[in-house]
């Protein structure tokens, strides 16, 4: 195949390619490589990948203990069908399951986040008998018929014609925007769980299966629970006798500082959601980790959920490379040292840009929320509807000057690779100060 131009690349792409939430008339900035934390266009102009694309490519571009052990399982086993054991596939699920909170039986491998909470749900709704499956309004869990009905964002109005049965929202413990004050943590756990146990009740507590959470709030802000509040929830479901699955699809994978983001709290889900990071990008996989309590009732039932490509030998090679590396290469403990780092940076950003609402951060997660008014906290954009498209506006600021980032309302998401070094973190901050600077003054 000969390699295309610049001029080609774009006439094909805006021609022949409908881009995921945008219109066909989107203009797609043309990449031609990347490297480490940096991506290139075909003019050789660089950016600062600040979102690891879309929180995934977490140990950034051009791994060569990924590239590796993708090319060598190409000539061992390109692919083989789920129904068949392979070495990449156990191998990964048994480095899963030896990573997880000890209630932990099996792995089912997906294809990427979407599929992995549809099958989430499947296990829950199976094993349970219930059909109800309660999750958060700002969420976001996949674009599939039931995990689009099972996020909360306005990307589910779409697959809301008509929507799935038996997904339903509760509030989420977004603490920054309440219309209370809360004294401390405690307090603003205790409210937000004492109106999802009465909503539990008025549901029926014996119709529902699950209740779908992500650990941390990712793509709509990354909202951190309030210390108490995975703990409260965890104990809520345990009253009830409701599954809690924990969805780590964004979170996962030293993210936070920890391999799953819950470790933070102490808990222990029914089940886990993952992809992204665990193969960073260079190969597409995802998938749940099933409780031994749930795994041993499949034992003697058909898992009535299957994909063509469940555990495919390319993506569990890479897998178990991504896996290794985040062990061997002490990744978290440089998340925990550069996340200090990256947390004072954010702090500035609040103290300088009277733009700049709330910062929030734990490890290499973290989002700057724009309000129009901060004293009232009136977003910049109301939620659900940026009428002039103003975040777009301040993204392409951002992308001019080679910061790329993503985000959901208000928010200005930024997670950068795990493998981000503190002097690229300060050049980078140096340009979003600068775009705020012009927020402030333009955009209020």
């Amino acid at each position: 195949m000969s390699e295309l131009t610049r001029e080609q690349v774009l006439e094909y792409d805006k021609k022949y390619n409908q881009h995921p939430w945008l219109s066909g008339n989107v203009n797609a900035i043309p990449v031609e490589r990347a490297e480490g934390v940096y991506f290139y266009d075909y003019n050789g102009k660089k950016y600062f990948d600040m979102s690891s694309q879309l929180a995934n490519v977490n140990l950034g571009y051009g791994n060569k203990a990924i590239t590796e052990a993708i090319k060598k399982q190409v000539d061992i086993l390109p692919y083989i069908a789920p129904a068949y054991a392979s070495g990449p596939r156990s191998e990964l699920a048994k480095m899963l399951i030896e990573l997880v909170p000890d209630n932990m039986g099996k792995v089912f491998f997906s294809c990427g986040g979407s599929d992995a909470n549809e099958a989430a749900v499947y296990a829950a709704r199976t094993f349970t008998g219930r059909s109800k499956v309660l999750s958060r309004y700002r969420s976001y869990h996949g674009s599939t018929l039931g995990s689009g009905n099972l996020s909360g964002d306005p990307r589910r109005f779409a697959l809301e014609r008509p929507a799935a049965n038996g997904y339903l929202k509760f509030y989420d413990p977004y603490v920054y925007r309440a219309r209370q004050n809360f004294k401390n943590d405690e307090e603003a756990s205790g409210y937000y769980l004492e109106l999802l146990e009465e909503q539990i009740q008025y549901e029926g507590a014996d119709q529902i299966a699950a209740i779908v959470v992500e650990s941390i709030t990712g793509a709509n802000g990354v909202i951190i629970p309030p210390e108490g509040y995975l703990q409260g929830l965890r104990s809520l479901c345990d009253k009830y006798n409701i599954l809690l699955v924990c969805d780590e699809v964004m979170a996962g994978f030293g993210r936070t500082g920890k391999m799953f983001s819950f470790e933070h709290w102490g808990i222990k889900p029914d089940i886990i959601s993952f992809a992204k990071g665990v193969t960073c990008g260079y190969v597409q996989l995802g998938g749940v980790i099933l409780s031994k309590e749930i795994s041993e009732y499949f034992n003697d039932k058909t898992f009535l959920y299957g994909l063509t490509y469940s555990g495919h030998s390319l993506a569990c090679a890479a897998g178990v490379a991504c896996v290794n590396y985040y062990i061997e290469n002490n990744i978290f403990e440089h998340v925990n040292e550069v996340g200090k780092v990256f947390g004072e940076l954010l702090e500035s950003m609040k103290e300088k840009h009277k733009s700049v609402g709330d910062v929030r951060y734990i490890g290499l997660f973290g989002a700057v929320e724009l309000m129009k008014d901060r004293e009232k906290k009136i977003p910049l954009v109301p939620y659900g509807y940026d009428e002039h498209a103003t975040m777009a506006k301040i993204q392409g600021l951002l992308k001019e000057r080679g910061f790329a980032a993503f985000g959901r309302e208000n928010n200005i998401n930024i997670t950068p690779p795990l493998i981000i070094k503190e002097d690229e973190l300060r050049v980078a901050f140096g340009i979003l100060d600068e775009v705020l600077t012009i927020v402030d003054n333009e955009f209020l």
